[in-house]
């Protein structure tokens, strides 16, 4: 949810009134309030600024400002603070975690870095400064113009490491380890037990023919499916930094793909149009909504949080007129963790699939082996759940 107005920070400095553009791709507001601050601050009275609502400008060695940063992620993440209150049920758990979450990125986002744009290169102009060109141009694309932008170093070590992961790449054991390679705000594909359902679930009648991705991100699924069998796969996306991440991953994913018509990546809101292929109705139609019921802080966040559960809703109601009559099928993947927590029920999940006119045909279950799943933490209130957690393969059809 980046800002994109143009926003504007003022403070004073050296008895002048300075002003720069504000940059933040979750969308906080500009600070009101700006302290110069170099490598004699102090982590306690940066700290009590911070909580203030002062952010903190820095003008002092890069490595002081990161490590600065960890001074105050250490005051904040004291674990007094953090420990789940005792009989708390899970909802009301998660909507504290995510209070709490929610305070603790304000408070560290008001240590801000001076990033420079000018001979077509983007820099941070403090000493030791890594090079930040390539972070940045892959959340705000080559610079238009000389000038200075305001960033929280937060959000700058995000961008930086983003870059790295899609330099680097993530493996994807369903695609024999081939690298998927996430842009910024794109969701990675390191919960790989989703992909393995749709490289594992027996395809329907003529799904061979044509498939849809909804919703596709990084273009993972769309790969998986392109690369069982199907010949041609329609993937769909609204967000501009998907659509490209999708089509860069597909063509690296699926040689020849796009030349020979295999897979097309077109933007829609949910299901394509406008399509010679969009026009056909599917075999198969596969949908990875965000799930949980709540309200994203940021890019990334919008594959994990679905308010209202209105994608999952919409994909539901959608389905139907879209999906081949004979044999059909639409395999929705969706964690359980909503209904663990208490944010959604079972009983809504089944009804929304029958006020939609579909029946559940079958169903394919894996449980996650990521951390936060397998390993203890004392201190993160929605553990119980995560540890409980079961994603789950629905494969729905025509009621």
């Amino acid at each position: 949810m980046a800002v994109t107005e143009r926003q504007t920070v003022r403070w004073a400095e050296d008895g002048e009134d300075r002003s720069a553009r504000w940059r933040s791709e979750s969308g906080a507001r500009p600070p009101k309030q700006v302290a110069p601050a170099d490598d004699r601050t102090r982590a306690d009275a940066a700290y009590r600024l911070a909580c203030e609502g002062t952010a903190l400008l820095w003008r002092g060695d890069y490595v002081g400002a990161r490590q600065l940063l960890t001074a105050l992620t250490r005051r904040v993440d004291r674990p007094s603070r953090g420990r789940a209150q005792g009989g708390e049920d899970p909802a009301a758990a998660f909507h504290r975690h995510r209070a709490r979450q929610a305070q603790r990125a304000r408070i560290l986002g008001m240590l801000l870095v001076p990033v420079e744009a000018a001979n077509g290169r983007w820099t941070v102009p403090l000493r030791r400064a890594p090079d930040v060109d390539g972070a940045c141009r892959g959340a705000y694309g080559p610079p238009d113009a000389a000038e200075t932008v305001l960033i929280s170093l937060r959000e700058l070590l995000g961008l930086i490491g983003a870059h790295e992961w899609h330099r680097k790449g993530v493996p994807v054991p369903a695609l024999g380890g081939a690298r998927v390679h996430p842009c910024y705000g794109v969701f990675s594909p390191v919960r790989g037990e989703y992909v393995d359902l749709v490289a594992e679930a027996p395809l329907p009648p003529r799904a061979e023919e044509l498939a849809w991705d909804v919703g596709t991100g990084s273009g993972v699924l769309a790969a998986v499916l392109a690369r069982r069998g199907v010949r041609h796969v329609v993937a769909t996306d609204q967000d501009p930094r998907a659509l490209a991440c999708a089509r860069e991953n597909l063509d690296r994913l699926v040689p020849g793909g796009a030349a020979r018509g295999v897979v097309e990546v077109v933007e829609a809101d949910l299901f394509p149009a406008g399509s010679p292929r969009a026009a056909a109705a599917p075999s198969l139609v596969v949908c990875n909504p965000p799930w949980l019921p709540a309200k994203p802080t940021s890019a990334v966040e919008r594959a994990v949080y679905d308010p209202g559960s209105g994608m999952l809703r919409a994909f539901l109601e959608g389905l139907p007129g879209r999906l081949g009559e004979d044999g059909g099928e639409g395999w929705l993947i969706l964690s359980d963790l909503a209904e663990l927590i208490g944010l959604r029920t079972r009983d809504d999940l089944l009804g929304w699939i029958g006020a939609a006119g579909l029946r559940v045909a079958g169903r394919l279950d894996t449980r996650p082996v990521h951390r936060r799943a397998t390993a203890p933490d004392p201190d993160d209130p929605l553990h119980a759940a995560r540890s409980a957690e079961v994603t789950t393969l629905w494969r729905l059809t025509h009621a």
